[in-house]
């Protein structure tokens, strides 16, 4: 089934047409070690995304490095070190690679995130290749849906030498004319420090 602009319509009653993409190569630098290992109420938080993205996925997929045991892992592509672009252009040929037309990502430090994510960026993904999520007056364009006819668009961006600023997912996202899907305020949590952590612990008793 295709929509008029030849993409795949996202189809999404059929949960294997999608891939789960966590996306967990980032630095972790204003966290201080490695987030995705971190604990949260007594479970690693990649886990804690994982169990929220895979009612929403057909399959999983961790993208960075280190491997994480109990996850199949892919490493950024064409090299770690190019921020959420890297994971997601890896994402995006695993995707193909699989023969699944869509990419659902999200970062490894989603605390929370909606359980319904995918069907709300179908929703507002009208003609677009991709919709992110927007939430609480913000751009969260790692939370995305993504056409893996974008796959070569990505390789061909990444491969010419840009400032890090210029690597940007928003701006690349811009670029091939995503759309921006408002979210309930509230309805993202994402743990960028420790204490980002210890609050979202608290809270969770």
């Amino acid at each position: 089934m295709t929509r008029s602009d030849g993409l795949p319509h996202p189809d999404f009653p059929v949960l294997a047409r999608r891939l789960g993409a966590i996306l967990a190569g980032g630095q972790s630098s204003r966290f201080g070690r490695d987030k995705a290992e971190a604990l949260l109420a007594g479970k690693r938080l990649i886990d804690h995304v994982a169990e929220q993205l895979g009612p929403q996925a057909g399959s999983l997929v961790v993208i960075g490095s280190p491997p994480r045991q109990g996850h199949d892992t892919v490493p950024d592509r064409p090299a770690p070190g190019l921020g959420p672009l890297g994971g997601l252009n890896a994402a995006l040929h695993e995707a193909q690679r699989r023969g699944l037309p869509w990419v659902l990502s999200v970062p490894c430090d989603a605390a929370c995130f909606p359980a319904d994510l995918a069907a709300r960026l179908a929703d507002g993904l009208g003609c677009a290749p991709a919709a992110y999520a927007r939430s609480d007056e913000r751009d969260h364009p790692t939370f995305g849906l993504w056409s893996v006819a974008l796959a070569p668009v990505l390789d061909a961006w990444l491969a010419i030498d840009r400032p890090p600023r210029e690597r940007a997912i928003r701006r690349w996202a811009a670029s091939v004319g995503a759309v921006a899907v408002n979210l309930p305020d509230g309805s993202i949590a994402n743990i960028n420090t420790p204490e980002d952590l210890a609050a979202l612990t608290r809270t969770m008793g």
